[in-house]
């Protein structure tokens, strides 16, 4: 299977279906795909479907690869296990936050980097360095980052509580090969 394929349905895994619900700060999704991503989606040409809940597996894939995986550039990282962590982490909370745990864990580890959620060349190094040479470390730093920014969410909006048994699913455990 490929590194976007594997991603792609271990996301839907936690992802689910249509969700209307007012509590969500993403409002109206389907497959994990807000409104607003999908009415961005189809000003690009990407897909022609307007209304979110009608939302195919298809179309949620194109959308995925092109506006997470692509965009991430995460064809370029080393490790599968690593590449799929902060395809679905960026899913979850954006592309910038996920950049940012991601950078926060390289800076934990060791790294030099300015943590500004953009995945440049330096980050990938990094990234690559460490899943090269330690992915296991590398993927518990990931998650610890990413927990941590979900108990921050609670903690500043305590409406936010009833999501985190959902989050903390996401908190994946590490198998080794």
């Amino acid at each position: 299977m490929k590194p976007f394929d594997f991603a792609f349905e271990q996301t839907l895994c936690l992802e689910g279906g249509y969700s209307d619900d007012p509590d969500d700060r993403g409002g109206r999704t389907n497959w994990g795909i807000t409104e607003a991503t999908l009415k961005d989606a189809c000003s690009r040409g990407l897909v022609q479907n307007k209304d979110v809940s009608a939302l195919s597996k298809e179309e949620a894939r194109l959308i995925y690869k092109a506006d997470y995986w692509d965009a991430l550039k995460l064809d370029s990282v080393l490790s599968p296990a690593i590449a799929a962590e902060i395809f679905d982490t960026a899913v979850n909370m954006g592309r910038s936050a996920a950049v940012k745990i991601l950078q926060e864990a390289l800076h934990y580890l060791g790294e030099s980097l300015a943590v500004d959620g953009v995945m440049g060349m330096k980050t990938l190094g990094a990234l690559n360095k460490w899943s090269s040479k330690d992915e296991r470390a590398l993927f518990v730093c990931l998650n610890g980052f990413q927990f941590m920014r979900y108990v921050g969410i609670v903690e500043m909006n305590a409406s936010q509580k009833r999501f985190s048994r959902g989050w903390t699913k996401r908190i994946q455990t590490y198998k080794e090969g």
